[in-house]
């Protein structure tokens, strides 16, 4: 009659246990996934820009020429640097025989006072990376079109806004030194975050522990 209780327990506690590290060797396998993303972009990085492509991988670093149509620049997101809030400088830089491409050359002060923004004229080189652009979520900001302030990322929706008829599905994320001036661009590609081995140590330990309290309540129960 004694171990009629005792197995009862286990019949409760192995579906939990089998489910506790499947999910631990999930989010394991989730890590090494992860990892050969960062390490990918981490290679980009390092490497020299490749040319653009007419279907460029997300966070690739490329180059492109053109001519910036500075008199369509916006603003897309907010971002606070300190006490002053500011948004990145959307630019459309036109390519010959190529659909106009949006250009996210930097942060800059919403407020920019008497603080200077570059305004590259002619034919230029812009290095950079890949932004597939984002889709709206259920509490975004709405767009100010006539304001030209976005705060969607999505560059069909801001090149049709800024009046182009034919802009890329995707944007350049322009990559410099941070030199003081403005726009400052980003130095660095995007990392995404990778807290899988957290996850990965918290259902395993969940796992053993459960194991513990077996291990207990089958040596309590021992004759």
């Amino acid at each position: 009659m004694r171990r009629r209780p005792l197995l009862l327990v286990l019949a409760a506690a192995l579906p939990a246990l089998a489910i506790l590290f499947g999910l631990g060797w999930w989010q394991l396998q989730r890590l090494h996934w992860k990892n050969g993303i960062i390490a990918a972009i981490a290679a980009s990085e390092a490497g020299p820009a490749v040319p653009l492509g007419p279907n460029p991988a997300a966070f690739t670093k490329v180059r492109v020429e053109g001519v910036f149509r500075h008199d369509l620049e916006a603003l897309v997101g907010l971002e606070v640097r300190g006490p002053v809030l500011g948004a990145d400088l959307l630019v459309p830089l036109e390519r010959a025989g190529q659909p106009a491409l949006l250009v996210d050359r930097g942060w800059v002060p919403i407020d920019r006072g008497d603080r200077p923004v570059s305004h590259p004229q002619g034919e230029i080189t812009v290095i950079g990376f890949i932004h597939p652009g984002d889709r709206p979520g259920l509490f975004s900001a709405a767009d100010d079109t006539a304001g030209r302030r976005f705060y969607t990322f999505n560059p069909p929706v801001i090149g049709a806004a800024l009046g182009l008829p034919n802009v890329a599905p995707f944007a350049l994320v322009a990559l410099g030194p941070g030199d003081g001036t403005l726009p400052d661009p980003a130095h660095t590609l995007p990392r995404p975050a990778n807290n899988h081995l957290g996850y990965v140590v918290t259902w395993w330990g969940l796992g053993v522990a459960l194991l513990g309290v077996l291990l207990a309540v089958a040596l309590r129960r021992r004759p």
